[in-house]
């Protein structure tokens, strides 16, 4: 059972099962979150989801999809875990980097970039992902 949480501890996370899907988001809404070019997600079955500790807090906006969307983060320490968005219902997206094992970002290359166009010009594709122009 992959475990993960919070820069800080206090909020802890796990799953059981494979992610339904692996994937990279160059969306403006995944850089903002994460700080950096793209954020790498795993997308779990909310019935193989747990929270296991701590008490996330939440911040819902109107995405780049034009649904909303659901941020669960540390309320100590800002880092996110996970989101809820209407387009992925019945999963949890999670971030990737919030994994306690260093190998698992290795096991998690993912199999479709989303908001394609949106990427960096020096970031290269994922050979062999599915390239997207959204998240349908």
């Amino acid at each position: 059972m992959p475990d993960g949480g919070c820069f800080c501890g206090k909020v802890r996370i796990s799953y059981t099962g494979e992610p339904a899907l692996k994937a990279l988001c160059h969306c403006l809404d995944c850089r903002k979150i994460t700080g950096s070019t793209y954020s790498t997600n795993l997308a779990i079955p909310e019935d193989n989801f747990k929270l296991n500790s701590g008490t996330p807090k939440t911040i819902s906006k109107t995405a780049d999809t034009g649904k909303t969307i659901t941020s669960h983060f540390c309320g100590d320490c800002g880092t996110t875990l996970w989101r809820d968005t209407e387009t992925m219902a019945g999963l949890k997206v999670v971030k990737a980097g919030t994994m306690d094992d260093p190998k698992s970002l290795g096991d998690t290359q993912p199999g479709v970039e989303l908001f394609v166009p949106e990427r960096v010009s020096w970031v290269n594709g994922i050979e062999g992902a599915e390239q997207r122009n959204s998240m349908s």
